[in-house]
């Protein structure tokens, strides 16, 4: 078909079918447009056929609407619907208006939890009656060249055509509609914001889908969206800055209604300003999370601040802009930098008025953020101080959040602080009957993670226990083997006073268990039950003998017998029992010791198996009927030495007391332990003392004579007779050996307290130097001899001698560094030896 063929176009609307929204108060209208190109001769030359829709909202419906003269209206004002269908119309206004309210907004509030994110609405006030068609997309953007009012209009036009994906690849193709309309956004964003959100929904409908971000990326759309939303929330704080100061203006004068009237106009202005605004921040926001998929664009986002923006968001009250908002938080709290900078926000603070509310969806989205948050101690701290457990507490029964609830709960009596907390709610007992009354064999993980962690405290274990509730749990255990509520009545019988007692009667069915069952983690648990059960007064010794538990704890304590943890709750177990004489006779006679002593060396990396296993020594060291075992047949004490310094705090707490033990029983040991103590005290003495060599110059000096072996060869700790303190070491300035040991002589002069002789003063020695000079010599005196720290003689014939043992002077003549006369009988020597007479 040639252009210049076409003369006519003609258009052709064909009615359809009426229904109502699926989700509003509206009538949705299907009609069939057709398009048909006429030639000059009126025939027909190129024709096209679009299925179409329009909404008709009834913004008025409601249960006092007359729906005849409403029909009326609606059929006299839609072209596209015939006189004829004015019943139908009446039937499905009647059907609307006794139709429950099925909006995602109202049906959360009914309790219907819808899990996703809704597309945010058409601006308001921009719906137009026309139909906005593809083909005519050049004039749509002609007006992006008009007057603010015409921008407004091309642009709905534009974003009629976006709404519908089928339409996005032809527009990207039409590379004019995207720049201009990033352009008109650039230019007059500050105009109009009906304008401004039009513009934006447009590329919300592009990055909808990732193929689109380049582009948008291309016109620095996000960028340019961020600006927008910092200036409207600044906007924002304006407008409630000048509304209060009208509202005390007109408290204060109660007398003059002008005041009062001029309030109330604002506060109408300040809602429909609102209302927009929550528009424009929604769809705002909803662009930039598409965008955040990607990580560096969310990096980048985050950099310009983008979470004090959020936050501040939320002190808002539309519904669906804080359900968007807190989706968008949610996104970027699972990384610790954000969720920091959220903590300096007070976010906590700001979510606390949304629990609990009406919206089922901003509830679950809001509890879900929660739990991100909880992963930090100071944020669950916050939200224990801000009295949200009880709140949280009482949504347990909820079941769309139960799970979230319970999770959020468990994170937070994770603390020790907070475990106490819960005594003063409900959590208790709603926690017990959802466990008792649960209907599947083993409890939910959430719940009983939960009831472990709240019975590890006393006062709230001992509310578990009220009435028959530990009976119901051990019978509920017993009956389904479930390890994790044996865990948790674990943690029950591990509180001191009446709550103890209380598992007397269930000791022989937690023996039984250990012998018969083949479930290891519902044997440890078991074992761990037992030995929690430390009542002065119980008869460990029958206990052992009536289930045959002995030969039972041997070949569990075989190193490789058994796991770790199966080994480790028998270690303990053993350590509970042998608190008895008899018991603690009976294992030891058994060999037990021995069997311990070979796991320590097999477990010695284990610090948990190791400190148990020290405490049973420290448990037979204790009595008097076993310690003779233990420190006469065994080497435990040997092992408790090399334990003494170990690295853990408490397993050198332990061997400390038990050495303690030992050591006021037997005497011999008792020197072993003191010099060990001595030894590692002294540590870095010793070292030093033992690496220390001879100079090869001291073989020299000394000649042949022979010495006895050095002192790294033997033990220091052996030759008392090394100490200058040892009564009878010394006899007439000789050692007992024959040797003879050099006096110490101080710079004063004095040896062993006494006045040697003239050694100077305290400022100077004997030789007239300064006593503080580079190299000030140390003096010794050696069989009446003053000599050095080598046993040099100090002076020669009279004469001083320096650090090397050469005379400083030579024949009462003064002499140079090469022991050369400088001066004789007024000759004077050159630099190379000669002398010259003056």
């Amino acid at each position: 078909m040639q252009a210049e063929d076409a003369r006519y176009l003609k258009r052709k609307v064909k009615g359809g079918s009426i229904d109502v929204h699926p989700t509003e108060r509206a009538l949705v209208v299907n009609y069939e447009l057709e398009a048909t190109i006429l030639g000059e001769l009126g025939d027909p030359m190129l024709g096209e056929r679009k299925e179409c829709q329009k909404i008709i909202r009834l913004r008025n419906l409601n249960s006092t609407t007359d729906i005849a003269t409403l029909a009326r209206e609606v059929v006299d004002k839609c072209k596209l619907i015939h006189p004829s269908k004015l019943p139908e119309v009446e039937q499905l206004l009647y059907y609307l208006q006794n139709r429950k309210e099925t909006s995602s907004t109202k049906g959360a509030k009914k309790g219907q939890l819808t899990g996703k994110l809704n597309d945010p609405p058409p601006y308001e006030g921009t719906e137009l009656d026309e139909v906005a068609s593809v083909n005519d997309i050049d004039d749509y953007i002609e007006l992006l060249y008009e007057d603010i009012p015409e921008k407004v209009r091309g642009t709905a036009l534009v974003l009629q055509l976006a709404r519908n994906p089928d339409n996005l690849e032809e527009l990207l193709q039409n590379e004019t509609v995207l720049g201009a309309l990033a352009r008109v956004l650039r230019e007059d964003w500050k105009k109009s914001v009906e304008l401004s959100t039009n513009i934006i929904y447009v590329f919300f409908c592009f990055s909808s889908f990732s193929q689109f971000h380049g582009v948008i990326a291309h016109f620095k759309v996000g960028a340019l969206v961020m600006s927008i939303v910092e200036h409207e929330l600044k906007r924002h704080d304006l407008w409630k800055d000048e509304l209060l100061k009208k509202r005390r203006t007109a408290e204060s004068n109660p007398g003059d209604p002008a005041l009062k009237k001029d309030f109330d106009r604002s506060y109408k202005k300040y809602q429909s300003l609102l209302k927009k605004q929550d528009q424009l921040l929604r769809v705002s926001f909803y662009l930039l999370l598409n965008l955040a998929e990607d990580a560096k664009v969310e990096i980048k986002m985050k950099n310009k601040n983008v979470i004090p923006m959020l936050v501040k968001t939320l002190e808002r009250d539309n519904y669906e802009l804080l359900i968007l908002v807190v989706s968008f938080l949610k996104k970027l709290s699972i990384f610790v930098e954000n969720k920091i900078e959220m903590g300096q926000s007070q976010i906590i603070e700001k979510l606390a008025k949304l629990i609990p509310c009406d919206h089922e969806d901003l509830l679950n989205i809001t509890l879900r953020l929660l739990l991100n948050l909880s992963f930090d101690t100071e944020l669950r701290s916050k939200i224990v101080k801000l009295g949200l457990l009880p709140k949280l507490v009482g949504l347990i029964g909820n079941e769309n959040h139960r799970v979230i609830v319970l999770c959020l709960l468990y994170h937070v009596s994770m603390d020790d602080k907070a475990k106490s907390m819960f005594t003063y709610t409900d959590c208790i007992p709603i926690v017990m009957k959802m466990i008792l009354e649960c209907p599947d064999e083993r409890v939910d993980p959430e719940l009983i993670a939960l009831g472990i962690n709240l019975a590890c405290t006393k006062r709230n274990a001992q509310i578990i226990c009220e009435g028959s509730g530990l009976k119901l749990l051990m019978r509920r255990a017993f009956k389904f083997k479930d390890p994790l509520l044996m865990k948790m009545i674990r943690n029950i019988s591990q509180h001191d006073g009446p709550t103890k007692n209380l598992f007397v009667d269930y000791i022989s069915d937690l023996a039984n268990v250990i012998k018969s069952y083949d479930d290891e983690e519902f044997v440890i648990e078991s074992l761990g039950i037992l030995g929690n059960i430390t009542i002065p007064d119980l008869d460990y010794e029958l206990l052992l003998k009536e289930y045959n538990l002995v030969p039972w704890i041997q070949e569990r304590l075989q190193p490789g017998a058994a796991e770790d943890d199966l080994v480790l709750e028998v270690v303990m177990l053993v350590g509970t029992v042998t608190s008895d004489d008899s018991c603690a006779a009976l294992l030891a006679k058994s060999g037990i010791i021995q069997h311990l002593i070979e796991l320590l060396n097999a477990k010695q990396e284990d610090d948990e198996i190791v400190c148990q296993i020290i405490y049973v020594f420290y448990q037979m060291a204790f009595h008097q009927a076993t310690r003779e075992v233990i420190i006469k047949e065994t080497q435990a004490p040997a092992y408790l030495i090399d334990l003494m310094h170990d690295k853990n705090a408490e397993i050198r707490k332990v061997c400390d007391n038990t050495l303690d033990i030992i050591a006021e029983f037997d005497e011999e040991w008792a020197k072993k332990i003191k010099l060990e103590k001595f030894r590692w005290h002294n540590s870095q003495w010793l070292e030093m003392v033992e690496s220390r060599q001879m100079d090869d110059s001291e073989g020299l000096m000394y000649g042949d004579e022979g010495y006895g072996p050095y002192i790294q060869e033997s033990d220091i700790l052996d030759r008392p007779d090394l100490f200058y303190g040892h009564p009878g070491a010394y006899e007439d300035g000789e050692l007992i050996d024959g040797t003879v040991s050099p006096e110490y002589m101080d710079e004063y002069g004095m040896v062993n307290g006494d006045y040697i002789g003239p050694h100077g003063s305290p400022m100077y020695n004997s030789y007239g130097q300064d006593a503080y000079q580079q190299n000030p010599q140390v003096s010794f005196m050696l069989e009446g001899e003053e000599v050095d720290q080598y046993g040099r003689p100090v002076s020669a014939y009279g004469a001083a001698l320096d650090e090397y043992g050469r005379p400083t002077t030579a024949y009462d003549s003064v002499v140079d560094e090469y022991g050369r006369p400088i001066q004789d009988y007024e000759n004077e020597y050159d630099g190379y030896g000669y002398y010259e007479r003056r």
